[in-house]
């Protein structure tokens, strides 16, 4: 997937990551981690409306879903958008819960 030139955030004290560009949040996706450490649940995704339809979304999620890997954990979506994300991009399968 090509990403858009934004930088993406992680914010572990808000459980919360951000695609931002030029100090503008374009998606963010929200997470909790569950007791044993290793698994979150991504739990909702927002987009503000003057960002909506260029695909960041997707690229905030896929981001995401790279740095929870590297991280070692597993993932429970619970938000929509992150399940079908992950339904849709089988490369992302082995990081279900």
């Amino acid at each position: 997937m090509e990403h858009v030139t934004a930088t993406l955030e992680h914010d572990t004290a808000a459980r919360q990551y951000r695609l931002v560009r030029d100090g503008d949040v374009l998606s963010l996706a929200d997470y909790r981690p569950l007791d044993d450490g290793t698994t979150l649940v991504f739990h909702h995704t927002l987009t503000p409306p003057k960002h909506r339809g260029n695909g960041y979304a997707a690229d905030l999620i896929s981001r995401a879903l790279d740095d929870v890997r590297g991280a070692g954990h597993k993932v429970v979506p619970t938000c929509w958008f992150v399940d079908e994300f992950m339904g849709l991009h089988p490369e992302y399968a082995d990081l279900r819960a």
